[in-house]
């Protein structure tokens, strides 16, 4: 069996940061996905594509691999870094603002 241990991103449809902190555990499909000619739907016969194991830590993840035999595969997270603008948006309004109204 072989896995990969990541710590998931940020979806597109959210800003902040949440369900991003844990580390997750997922299997490697075994098979290709077939479409059923009837009614248009993927299937699968790998039914380890459907188990998402989430940890708090990398160690417990590589830990649970290990104690099961599971060939794993680590792939680190790319940090980013921090955007914080001096003022924030509050100061677009502030009456001591200086210079032009730019939109």
């Amino acid at each position: 069996m072989r896995a990969r241990i990541y710590k998931p991103a940020r979806t597109a449809m959210q800003s902040g940061t949440a369900k991003t902190h844990e580390w997750a555990l997922e299997f490697a499909p075994a098979s290709a996905r077939e479409v059923d000619p009837l009614m248009g739907w993927t299937s699968s016969s790998d039914m380890e594509s459907q188990v998402h194991l989430r940890f708090e830590t990398k160690e417990e993840a590589l830990a649970y691999a290990a104690h099961h035999g599971i060939d794993a595969e680590v792939q680190e997270p790319k940090e980013r870094k921090f955007n914080l603008r001096p003022g924030g948006y509050g100061d677009n309004f502030s009456s001591k603002r200086r210079g032009a109204w730019t939109h």
